[in-house]
């Protein structure tokens, strides 16, 4: 009797900054930006729909630190269910705040100020895995943009 056919996994796409119109290296406002698409797609949840709640942020000008901080969690829950987020919208709008908070205020909101006081890539992984709801996922997609920041610092 044959057995089931084996059903491939498909490989998760890999996005770039450059995808969804975004300069990391620019500076704070784009970096955040990828950071906060990162933070969606380090999630379980599908890339399209990460993809579309993230332009609804942007959007809605809930792409800085301090937006989505001051934002109602009623607004933020709403944004996500907007974006078809609908089974984690009240997990993700806590995590997205105390993420906030933590950068806000150990890092004044700028992504770009942890990574001066990062010595390399090791330390600002690190760095950024302290925020809330980063793991290894999160950070490994928002670096792969990063890596010519710490390039630079060689030259």
């Amino acid at each position: 009797m044959p057995g089931k056919p084996e059903r491939s996994k498909r490989p998760n796409p890999t996005h770039h900054a450059a995808d969804f119109g975004l300069d990391v290296l620019s500076g704070d406002d784009d970096m955040f930006r990828w950071f906060l698409l990162s933070y969606l797609f380090g999630k379980p949840i599908q890339s399209g729909v990460a993809a579309q709640t993230w332009r609804i942020f942007v959007k809605r000008g809930m792409d800085t630190p301090w937006a989505i901080l001051e934002a109602s969690p009623r607004s933020l829950v709403r944004l996500l269910d907007e974006g078809k987020y609908t089974r984690y919208d009240e997990v993700m709008t806590r995590a997205l705040q105390k993420c906030m908070e933590q950068l806000t205020r150990d890092y004044e909101g700028s992504l770009m100020l942890m990574y001066e006081n990062s010595l390399d890539e090791e330390e600002f992984s690190k760095r950024l895995q302290e925020l809330y709801g980063v793991g290894p996922k999160t950070a490994e997609i928002f670096m792969r943009e990063t890596e010519e920041l710490f390039a630079r610092r060689v030259e």
